[in-house]
């Protein structure tokens, strides 16, 4: 197993202090917040709004939150109803989903393969020209995303666990989606970003990638799990546990929080993750992630430029053990509080910003796949703060979910006999 050097979080926190300014704020940027965010906001409420929260079962850890409505916010005294359909099954283990212009969709399945589907549900031969990955664990193939351009270039990206000398890490690459004759292929493929360090483990590769509407591409990693490992989240000089955000051929941009810095990795976006799985952009083209916690304590983040989000110095979940997290605190100063968080979790895979017209009571709604919680997780938002969490049970694992141009919802099922499912309206049909 790769050795990790041990991290000192004070000398890390040390760091983070010493950078440049502009790691305090970019320009053009907001500027940075108080060192503990919140303590003066009251969740607005409505007749729209019920008085029982969504989650009732007993928390995990315990703690109490800082904020109004950051966690067991109540869901909406009326239930939305949708019908459920399956169009597609028959995937490996599919991970992501992405639609194509024509209404096609292209899936990865986690054992190295992508494939693309069909409108009529019919899956595609594996694409050729696709890695090699490291698929033990919670490795494998993951995101896909298309290039904002891609109509015109035809570029995909896409983010798998590489397996490298002396062990793995999350990479990100680009290709040119050729198609013929019934065929397909990723044409000129080229690695534009690894994860370093490199670690010998099968836990905690994130990773979504997330288009920002200035063409810069967002990508989220986790910090390896391991005890050993998950330190470094804290370390600026380290790639686990971070948001990214580089160019289409992998660059830094100048404008990143810690550009010209010699004590920081300058792609480094936000800081203090553990594993984010979740990323989307919402109206205001801004980034959320959603993360996985331990034992209680999975979130909902906005991260902005040079920030830390906090983990492993505070969480509000615990160890699998029942052990405390660090301290067992949830606030520290120079850590950021999630906006929301899950105690028992939900296991957050996924995170879309519903804009269609289907669902009117979802809209601008954030839309969750829950691998715990066998469903989808539908969370209203006023600014920035959420109002109202309503659970739409599916009665299975949800890797990924996405909005269909016609505003239709897709959600892909996790596990070897992977499905994609369509939700509308209960009392639309189509």
């Amino acid at each position: 197993m790769t050795r990790i050097r041990p991290i000192l979080l004070a000398t890390a926190a040390a760091l983070s202090l010493g950078l440049p300014a502009r790691a305090q704020e970019t320009g053009g940027a907001e500027p940075r917040p108080s060192r503990v965010e919140g303590d003066a906001f009251s969740a607005p409420s409505s007749a729209a709004d019920g008085n029982k929260p969504a989650e009732t079962q007993a928390p995990n850890a315990g703690y109490k939150p800082l904020l109004p409505n950051q966690t067991r916010a109540p869901t909406p005294s009326e239930a939305t109803k949708v019908d459920v359909a399956t169009v597609a099954q028959g995937l490996a283990s599919p991970w992501a989903l992405e639609f194509l212009p024509d209404g096609r969709m292209i899936v990865t399945e986690k054992a190295g393969k992508i494939r693309i589907v069909g409108k009529d549900g019919s899956l595609g031969q594996p694409l050729a020209g696709v890695p090699k990955v490291d698929a033990r664990g919670q490795g494998g193939l993951l995101d896909i995303a298309l290039s904002p351009s891609f109509a015109s270039d035809r570029l995909v990206y896409i983010s798998y666990s590489e397996p490298r000398e002396k062990g793995n890490g999350t990479t990100v690459a680009k290709a040119k989606l050729v198609e013929s004759g019934g065929s397909g292929k990723l044409d000129g493929f080229k690695v534009i970003f690894r994860q370093m360090p490199t670690y010998d483990g099968d836990k905690h590769f994130g990773s979504r990638l997330a288009f920002a509407p200035d063409g810069k591409l967002f990508v989220t990693v986790g910090e390896r799990s391991d005890k050993q490992t998950r330190g470094q989240a804290q370390d600026l000089s380290s790639g686990l546990g971070k948001v990214f955000r580089i160019d289409t051929d992998g660059n830094a941009p100048k404008d990143n929080p810690f550009a010209g810095s010699d004590k920081a990795k300058p792609e480094i976006w936000s800081y203090g993750h553990r594993n984010v799985q979740g990323a989307a952009l919402d109206g205001q083209g801004r980034l959320w992630t959603i993360e996985h916690g331990p034992r209680g304590g999975d979130e909902l983040n906005r991260p902005r430029p040079g920030l830390n989000y906090g983990w492993p110095l505070v969480s509000y979940g615990i160890e699998y053990s029942g052990e405390k997290i660090g301290e067992g605190i949830t606030q520290a100063g120079g850590t950021v509080q999630p906006v929301y968080y899950w105690d028992p979790v939900i296991g957050p895979s996924s995170l879309v910003l519903y804009t269609g017209s289907l669902f009117p009571a979802w809209k601008d709604a954030f839309l969750v796949g829950g691998l715990v919680s066998n469903g989808l997780v539908a969370l209203k938002l006023d600014g920035d703060k959420v109002i109202t969490e309503e659970r739409i049970p599916l009665d299975t694992r949800i890797r990924d979910v996405k909005v269909a141009p016609d505003g239709a919802i897709y959600a892909l099922t996790d596990g070897q006999d992977g499905k994609i499912l369509k939700l509308t309206p209960k009392d639309k049909q189509g």
